[in-house]
């Protein structure tokens, strides 16, 4: 097994385009223009979890921007070798357009670039699963496009600016509101409101991220016979609810304590359903 450093060191391993290498040319359009996307995977017990829902993802992404996607069964086989020997971590992968010239217009052949990194697995809160997450509101707008929507492409500001608002180690996470006020999801993470024996989440054709975690969720409710729809949200339904929790596929299921001062009992929620969902996010497909 090869050694993890401690969080917040550089990656323990980087490829690109399949090799062990550092550097990409100045011209890339994924440094100038955040022209590219990327996937955020969970490597558990030596395995990369929900892959293929990860890859569709990156399919969706990549036909909707235009950049030709790699060969499945070479990248497939790169994560593998990438991953070979390792037990747990986070792993990276990013995809751009490759290199280009000045300007906006994308090369007519472009040549994609492939990258992938292995990160420490970060410390999860402690007690979140048991006893649930403090998270608060964050001021900082998530961006509204419904061409970008759904997709985890490489521009994030919204979510560095609204990430920078806390430094508060107590405090998990925090929820977004597009321009209008509508609740996005969190800054890294989808959300869900437990109301009325019912489950909503935003919908995510203008603004937020199509997670997979989320997908898992919304699938698995259907099979817990739970109703669960897409729905606009806003600040006040958030209050009123009976419980909340976030999705991702690295933190699986975080269940919230208290949000903005208002107590959550996580009791409430279909616990039945997070179990299932935080163990499927921990599988491989």
């Amino acid at each position: 097994m090869h050694n993890t450093p401690a969080a917040g060191t550089d990656p323990l391993r980087v490829f690109i385009d399949g090799q062990p290498q550092h550097q990409l040319p100045v011209t890339e359009r994924g440094l100038h223009y955040g022209d590219g996307l990327f996937e955020t995977l969970l490597l558990h017990n030596g395995q990369l979890c929900q892959w293929t829902r990860h890859l569709h993802r990156l399919s969706v992404g990549a036909a909707r921007l235009g950049i030709p996607l790699p060969d499945v069964a070479q990248l497939t086989a790169e994560l593998f070798e990438f991953t070979q020997n390792i037990n747990s971590g986070v792993v990276k992968l990013i995809l751009t357009r490759g290199s280009g010239g000045r300007g906006y217009r994308p090369p007519q052949q472009p040549t994609p670039h492939r990258i992938l990194l292995l990160y420490p697995l970060p410390p999860a809160p402690a007690a979140a699963w048991s006893d649930g997450i403090v998270a608060r509101h964050c001021h900082t707008p998530a961006s509204s496009n419904p061409a970008l929507a759904g997709l985890k492409h490489l521009n994030r500001l919204d979510a560095v600016l609204a990430r920078r608002e806390w430094d508060d180690p107590a405090i998990s996470e925090g929820v977004m509101c597009d321009p209008q006020g509508a609740v996005v999801g969190g800054t890294m993470s989808n959300l869900f409101v437990w109301t009325d024996e019912r489950l909503l989440t935003p919908p995510v054709t203008h603004s937020g991220i199509a997670g997979t975690c989320r997908a898992v969720t919304l699938e698995f409710a259907a099979q817990f016979g739970i109703t669960c729809a897409e729905a606009p949200l806003t600040l006040t339904a958030l209050t009123s609810a009976s419980g909340l929790f976030f999705t991702n596929a690295i933190i699986g299921v975080w269940p919230v304590r208290e949000l903005a001062g208002r107590q959550y009992d996580r009791s409430a929620l279909p616990v039945a359903l997070l179990t299932a969902v935080r163990l499927a996010a921990q599988s491989p497909t």
